[in-house]
């Protein structure tokens, strides 16, 4: 076959075309097909096919978890109650609300016979939380640093839990100077001299059923609406 022969094919009419043409055309007609349906068709296709495994993988991975805990359903409930059960008993170490104002007394008293001087042992008004309620105590008080450790040491000794944190609480020489005649500076200096705790502290206890209930009823009876009296008109 020359090149002559190519150049002188009649588009027209293919069946004239010597046979090498015909089965090079064919081919060459076969791989466009082939080219065009695999970016037009499969390649879409399998586009789409990667998206769906790749959804199925991750719903797999979700129902495995929830499958999961679906079968440790139980066990978690259990858990939980243990853990609620824990958290009463832990709560129920708290003081009492009749045992409170003994406990401040404990306080105060603890204090005094660490040899600290109560300048200001004022309880606030309590304010009431989910299952507790925290008593502030505004306190000014004086005395050497191993008298306020007395001090903590002889409140955690007390019967019942005593939890005190501090807010805005400052401890500083009680002088200018802060610190005894000879003493030297940093931290013996401190242990030496006089310190002024003030601020305030927040105390708790243990809120029981009946002001849980209380509490459980005044935002219920707040949402309802109110109805008024209507008095029927004047005739």
């Amino acid at each position: 076959m020359k090149l002559s022969d190519i150049n002188n094919l009649d588009a027209k009419n293919y069946g004239s075309w010597p046979m090498p043409i015909k089965f090079l055309a064919a081919f060459l007609l076969f791989a466009v097909v082939l080219v065009a349906g695999y970016f037009m068709k499969i390649k879409p296709a399998n586009d789409e096919l990667e998206i769906l495994r790749g959804k199925e993988l991750e719903l797999i991975s979700v129902f495995t978890e929830k499958q999961g805990k679906v079968v440790n359903l139980e066990e978690y409930k259990k858990q939980l109650e243990e853990m609620r059960e824990l958290l009463r008993q832990m709560i129920r170490q708290l003081p009492s609300k009749t045992e409170m104002p003994d406990l401040l007394i404990d306080v105060s008293q603890t204090a005094l016979s660490a040899g600290i001087d109560n300048e200001l042992f004022e309880p606030g008004p309590e304010v009431a939380k989910e299952f507790y309620a925290e008593k502030p105590i505004t306190l000014r008080m004086k005395g050497s640093y191993h008298q306020f450790g007395a001090f903590v040491s002889g409140v955690a000794s007390l019967p019942r839990v005593v939890i005190l944190t501090m807010h805005d609480v400052s401890l500083t020489p009680s002088d200018k100077s802060g610190v005894a005649k000879g003493a030297k500076s940093g931290a013996a200096a401190l242990a030496a001299g006089t310190l002024v705790l003030e601020g305030t502290v927040k105390t708790y206890r243990y809120l029981d059923d009946e002001e849980l209930s209380a509490m459980t009823a005044a935002p219920a009876a707040a949402a309802a609406p109110g109805k008024a009296a209507r008095t029927p008109p004047a005739r």
